[in-house]
């Protein structure tokens, strides 16, 4: 058996462990996206690896659409660990504050896709691959993004390493750093041999973030703690300021619509 089947079967049975506490511990009660995505992620895996088994013409559209699912699946993480994160705060927020979550997290995607091709690609591969390649990255970069605030705003946010949300941002977060280094790097490789080296320190740090997952969601989660006034205040400010800024928005473009014939 190779290196590379054991630290799949070792990924896999990792996941699975994951899945297990996930369910276990009730967080998909919480998160149930991450939880879909967690199980997406072992279907998707094994869909792959089975096709490039038995049949290698379809490889590339299998992993295609596993790749396309696995961004739309995140894009839901992360709009729903940033919502819980809001948790204490909820029942004061605006009715489609979640919404407003979700359209800055797009604009910020929007902002990253023109600098998530990588260079040197440009002649290595088709249209469709540099599509795939820019659609992979922006959703690694903001992962990361939702990690390094998580992680660096923790106090302010009043979490921990034991509440789940920075527990599943350090996951992802840690991993898609790993992910971005190994890509950069392999757009200067030129050897089978390199290629493999670095899919296996991909594969180690997906293994790696399994396991901080199964230690972690073994663990009973820490009591959520309630902000700071000064954070409250902030973020009810925050919230207040948008929706007040997207009434205007409507009136102003209401004002320049004609007038209905039975209007005048």
């Amino acid at each position: 058996m190779s290196i590379d089947l054991l630290i799949w079967l070792a990924c896999l049975l990792a996941q699975i462990a994951v899945i297990g506490l996930l369910l276990y511990r009730g967080v998909w009660r919480t998160l149930p996206f991450f939880c879909v995505y967690c199980i997406w992620d072992i279907l998707g895996n094994v869909s792959v690896f089975l096709v490039g088994q038995y049949h290698q013409a379809s490889y590339f559209q299998a992993y295609f659409i596993e790749v396309a699912v696995d961004a739309a699946l995140m894009f839901g993480v992360l709009v729903e660990v940033a919502w819980s994160v809001l948790r204490p705060l909820r029942a004061s927020l605006p009715r489609g504050a979640v919404a407003l979550i979700g359209v800055l997290i797009l604009v910020a995607g929007a902002a990253i896709w023109p600098f998530a091709a990588l260079p040197g690609l440009e002649h290595a591969t088709t249209r469709a691959g540099l599509l795939f390649t820019q659609l992979e990255q922006t959703s690694s970069i903001l992962r990361v993004l939702l990690f390094l605030v998580l992680a660096g705003g923790s106090q302010l946010l009043s979490i921990g390493w034991r509440d789940r949300e920075l527990q599943v941002a350090t996951g992802l977060g840690i991993y898609s750093i790993v992910g971005l280094t190994v890509a950069v790097i392999g757009t200067h490789q030129t050897t089978e041999a390199q290629y493999f080296r670095l899919s296996e320190i991909l594969s180690m740090a997906y293994l790696f973030c399994s396991i901080y997952w199964v230690v972690s969601f073994a663990q009973k989660e820490a009591e959520r703690r309630e902000f700071t006034p000064q954070m409250r205040n902030f973020l009810l400010a925050a919230a207040g300021g948008a929706r007040s800024t997207r009434i205007a928005m409507s009136s102003d473009s209401g004002k320049d619509k004609p007038l209905k014939r039975d209007d005048r």
